[in-house]
């Protein structure tokens, strides 16, 4: 196999508490993203779950999910995925993939996207993104990026990027995209993601991709055509997520 899927998922979130073993139609959100991923049949992939608790371990192996512990010290998913990355069991995957473990309506587009930047030696990292509207712009819970013409990104925001500052002469659609969340690496780029310390970009903005961007590694970004998954952050998230679940079944 040569692309290894790691999802994430840490016990302790702050804004939803268990966040991992909440239920969204009846199972257990990282169960749902499992499934979702698992399902894709992502062609030579191996998907594993990656926690630092033995409940969320003990829900995922009796699923039929391989998943390993991982330290409960880890500050973000990208480290969590490095540890798991550099364990000799799976050593011998070429390219890494971050799937967050709160994404149950990730795009197949999305994945394979970010993954192909990396696997087809254009960038050492990759993500993925879609055509944003106007409206998101000011949203800060909405992540916002722009790009070069060779598809690297230039920058990661919360705020509207770019800025308009004589918007009644700008012609033609905003270069602004939605990002998604999921992220492809090489072994090597993944290590020294995983290594540098924290930079005052990725502090003001709470954004882990400003990281390696500041320190001049390149993140590819791929363009999927399919609306942009929704994370599950809060109580509101995992209601409307309940909500949609069953019309998001019908509809794959």
């Amino acid at each position: 196999m040569r692309t290894l899927v790691v999802i994430p998922a840490r016990l302790g979130a702050v804004r939803l508490h268990h966040k991992p073993l909440r239920l969204l139609g009846g199972a257990p959100l990282i169960v749902r993203v499992w499934q979702r991923v698992s399902q894709m049949n992502l062609p030579d992939t191996l998907v594993v779950v990656a926690t630092d608790d033995g409940s969320v371990a003990d829900t995922m192996r009796a699923e039929g999910a391989e998943c390993v512990i991982t330290s409960d010290r880890h500050t973000s998913g990208t480290e969590r995925v490095a540890e798991v990355a550099a364990m000799p069991a799976y050593a011998a995957f070429e390219t890494i993939v971050n799937v967050q473990g709160d994404e149950p309506f990730i795009g197949q587009a999305a994945i394979q996207g970010a993954e192909g930047m990396v696997s087809s030696g254009r960038f050492p990292l990759g993500t993925a993104a879609s055509p944003a509207e106007e409206a998101i712009g000011d949203d800060p819970n909405v992540v916002k990026v722009v790009t070069a013409d060779d598809g690297r990104a230039l920058y990661f925001s919360r705020a509207h990027i770019p800025f308009f500052r004589d918007r009644d002469t700008v012609r033609g659609p905003s270069p602004m995209l939605q990002h998604i969340g999921v992220y492809a690496y090489t072994r090597d780029a993944l290590a020294k993601w995983a290594a540098l310390p924290p930079h005052p970009l990725e502090s003001a903005e709470r954004l882990e991709q400003l990281r390696p961007l500041a320190a001049g590694i390149p993140i590819g970004v791929a363009v999927a055509t399919e609306p942009p998954a929704s994370g599950i952050d809060t109580e509101d998230d995992l209601a409307r997520a309940n909500a949609r679940w069953q019309e998001f079944l019908a509809g794959r």
